[in-house]
């Protein structure tokens, strides 16, 4: 991933808050390299990370995907078909055109990097203006180590390029050892 912020999407109004989302949705935009991972790889990721059966009774926690394009439609389209196929089940996720992201209030972005103060330190140095904190590939690629997502052994290789103390790499490092369940995700 290049970069992750979470926000809100899909409503009609704008500029939207956490207290006032007008129709919204609460969502994740997502910045990658198709040279290291496909749209469909993404999709992957999409369905095995959360249950997209379940019964939602806000519009504020529904399963969305916002299409850019007629191909993504059509991708998105025929693997939300495979994994009702799979599951034996109906998908209550829509898949519907993009129009506008709204980034979510500061408090929200990088949400299991902040619970870590040793880490934020290094960030806030680096990044003292939060819009940059907020789209920091190394920031995002952290974010998703500590909350249980890539390998042990890519956080080794990529360690020395996010530009983290020496106590900044201890403090990822035992946090990220302690984590279930790190799993393979590029």
């Amino acid at each position: 991933m290049v970069r992750i912020r979470v926000g809100y999407a899909g409503g009609t109004s704008t500029d939207p808050t956490y207290y006032n989302l007008g129709g919204h949705t609460e969502t994740v935009q997502v910045d990658y390299d198709p040279t290291k991972i496909s749209y469909d790889e993404l999709l992957n990721v999409f369905w095995n990370s959360h249950d997209p059966t379940a019964f939602v009774f806000s519009r504020q926690y529904q399963s969305i995907i916002f299409v850019h394009n007629e191909e993504q439609q059509r991708l998105a389209l025929q693997s939300k078909q495979q994994e009702e196929a799979k599951l034996g089940a109906k998908i209550t996720t829509e898949i519907i055109p993009y129009t506008a992201f709204y980034p979510a209030e500061g408090w929200h972005q990088k949400y299991y990097l902040r619970q870590i103060p040793d880490l934020m330190a290094d960030f806030k140095a680096m990044y003292p203006d939060a819009g940059n904190f907020i789209d920091s590939t190394a920031a995002a690629r952290i974010n998703g180590y500590i909350g249980g997502y890539g390998s042990a052994d890519t956080l080794q290789k990529e360690l020395a390029s996010y530009g983290l103390s020496p106590t900044g790499n201890k403090a990822l490092l035992e946090y990220a050892s302690a984590v279930p369940g790190i799993c393979s995700v590029p």
